[in-house]
């Protein structure tokens, strides 16, 4: 059962965070967008988040191959050298260990991500896991129909 209606009883820090989401919109790509959104909500458990994001890249004409790929995409032959580095990103900093982010995933990432996307890109890791963070918290729930 839902916890609570943050949007209701905090609009202020929902409108903050909303704001990150508005932000990355319109700076990052959104085909990696989706697919950042779609990995880290699996690694976090987000039930709510999977769903809304699957839903979202579908309608957006993502393949449905790929979406499922997402799982496991170091073994999949789906993505290309930007949108590995950016899953690989995602990884780690939604797995933040006391270590932070290995020096070979920064490597990789800065590689191939001009300096601006790259921080456009850590915005959008860093958004979607408050975003499952306070959902999961909230216990929200998918929609059964949509």
């Amino acid at each position: 059962m839902r916890r609570m209606e943050l949007a209701a009883v905090a609009p202020e820090a929902y409108r903050a965070v909303l704001g990150l989401e508005t932000y990355v919109r319109q700076n990052l790509d959104h085909t990696v967008l989706e697919l950042v959104k779609l990995r880290a909500s699996m690694l976090n458990g987000c039930a709510f988040c999977v769903d809304m994001h699957s839903r979202d890249a579908l309608a957006a004409g993502e393949s449905s191959r790929r979406l499922f790929a997402v799982a496991a995409w170091r073994e999949a032959p789906f993505f290309d050298e930007r949108e590995r580095t950016a899953l690989a990103l995602t990884d780690a900093v939604t797995r933040l260990g006391e270590h932070g982010v290995p020096d070979e995933v920064w490597d990789a990432v800065a590689k191939v991500w001009p300096e601006k996307e790259l921080a456009d890109l850590l915005v959008a890791i860093a958004t979607i896991n408050v975003w499952n963070r306070l959902v999961i918290s909230t216990r929200t729930q998918p929609p059964l129909e949509v």
